[in-house]
């Protein structure tokens, strides 16, 4: 059974924390207008487990709160921010993050720095840790609404250990949306088509 590495233990423990005490949407947040999340079916499907979905979640969660790739610009006190965790029976899991800012400029500016910060993570890992190598990879743009980008990264350590993330970032008026994709393996495993699809459907849910 492949080794569990540090990547996909952070994604794991997000997951677990939906049943431990995790905070839900409240019928306040959707009468403000909680955004459209991705339902199980809508994720790349995987080969031998079904996608679980959890609940639609307010706050920042932790694991985001800790990333190296997504913390600067998702990271803070959760307000306009909601969240949903899926998981397969396996070492694959995948997350969706969606912000709503207070105007559409905002919103621009959180998406730039998304960008930015994911095309330039890599560096902040090894730096992080001296034992691990990581690769960005740009996968180009998507046109739907105002638009998304996808990128994967590799992270593989001194003592073998390998991961991939499929991340993309994308926006509809005031609302961004993060969908974040992970599992053991290198970046031929990354079913980077099915993602692309996965994020059109995304954006296209926010509202």
């Amino acid at each position: 059974m492949p080794k569990r590495t540090r990547a996909g233990t952070l994604l794991a423990l997000a997951v677990t924390g939906l049943t431990l005490g995790a905070t839900l949407a409240t019928p306040a947040d959707a009468a403000a207008g909680t955004p459209g999340f991705l339902a199980a079916a809508d994720l790349p499907p995987h080969p031998s487990s079904p996608w679980t979905a959890g609940k639609v979640t307010a706050g920042v969660p932790e694991a985001v709160e800790q990333d190296r790739c997504l913390s600067m610009a998702l990271g803070g006190d959760g307000s306009g921010t909601w969240y949903r965790e899926f998981r397969t029976d396996l070492d694959t899991s995948a997350r969706q993050v969606s912000v709503r800012s207070s105007t559409t400029a905002a919103a621009k500016g959180r998406l730039s720095r998304l960008n930015k910060d994911i095309k330039s993570c890599a560096a902040r890992v090894e730096k992080a840790d001296p034992d691990t190598e990581a690769e960005v990879r740009d996968y180009g743009t998507l046109r739907v609404e105002e638009g998304a980008h996808v990128y994967g990264l590799h992270t593989v350590t001194s003592w073998g250990a390998s991961d991939i993330r499929l991340l993309s970032v994308g926006r509809d008026g005031r609302t961004v949306t993060v969908v974040d994709w992970g599992q053991l393996g290198g970046f031929r495993d990354a079913p980077v088509k099915a993602f692309r699809k996965t994020t059109v459907t995304a954006v296209n849910k926010l509202h």
